[in-house]
């Protein structure tokens, strides 16, 4: 595995980059410039980092991770709210916080609807379309809807030690990740690393540079960001590391397939009243 400074990719090499080598990753400006809007709008939304709620489902008992999280439909005209629902992984894909329904807080209707989400939600759902289509040889099919997925992440120090993906490296079980650094305050490490699905290959690199976009196939590659300490040792609340992450998937949302089956073989058998 190497390990460079953010591998940045040239706007124009977006599509290719990521349908390629399995990620892209753009800088903040570029960021702006492809989702048609300016750092002001992003900057006034960092207020809705101020109020994630505890992550009660953290395993190894940290108190490290705040969070809100929300599920939308997008097609080509249109981000639908789903009545919210609970985040839920198989345990393939999340070893550690899999198998379990995760009911958090819902992310903020303001938030939601927030015309900088809006923008980069339709800039990244046309950019997949495309994809979609190379890869079919197809015509781009506008009429795709992508189960989106909301995560409002802040990752703190106040014990000492922040895990952004305790789970360590894994896939989501979507189609495409989009994670967004939207804040990083007083701290040390988090760095991001790639792997390949299919072999040993691999890059390292920090973002550090509020709005940087890093977008992933979900197929080829995995994803984990390593644990992140407070620099100053005296103040370690005082410091965090704040992410959007975007899940998106083509078919239907992660369900609670088991579940589901069990409600509906308990729905199917007789009443004994």
């Amino acid at each position: 595995m190497t390990s460079f400074k953010p591998p940045f990719t040239p706007l124009v090499e977006l599509r290719n980059t990521l349908f390629q080598r399995g990620f892209a990753l753009l800088q903040n400006q570029d960021f702006f410039s492809y989702t048609g809007t300016l750092e002001a709008q992003w900057e006034n939304l960092k207020t809705e980092w101020s109020s994630l709620e505890p992550d009660q489902y953290l395993k190894d008992g940290g108190k490290y991770r705040q969070r809100k999280h929300a599920s939308v439909i997008v097609s080509e005209n249109k981000i639908e709210l789903v009545p919210y629902r609970p985040h839920f992984q198989p345990l393939s894909y999340n070893a550690l916080h899999g198998g379990m329904q995760r009911w958090f807080t819902e992310c903020s209707v303001d938030f939601l609807t927030s015309q900088p989400l809006s923008n980069l939600l339709y800039s990244l759902t046309n950019l997949f379309d495309q994809i979609e289509a190379s890869q079919s040889n197809q015509e781009v099919n506008n009429s795709l809807r992508w189960f989106t997925e909301v995560h409002q992440f802040r990752i703190d120090t106040a014990s000492g030690i922040g895990r952004p993906t305790p789970e360590g490296a894994h896939r989501d079980g979507v189609h495409f990740v989009a994670v967004l650094l939207v804040d990083r305050h007083l701290v040390k490490g988090g760095e991001s690393r790639v792997f390949s699905a299919s072999g040993p290959q691999g890059e390292r690199f920090t973002l550090d540079e509020s709005w940087t976009l890093l977008i992933l196939d979900d197929l080829k590659v995995l994803h984990e960001t390593t644990p992140i300490q407070p620099m100053d040792r005296l103040h370690p609340e005082q410091t965090w590391r704040d992410t959007l992450v975007l899940t998106f998937r083509k078919d239907a949302f992660l369900e609670d397939v088991s579940r589901a089956s069990k409600i509906t073989q308990s729905s199917s058998e007789p009443s004994s009243c």
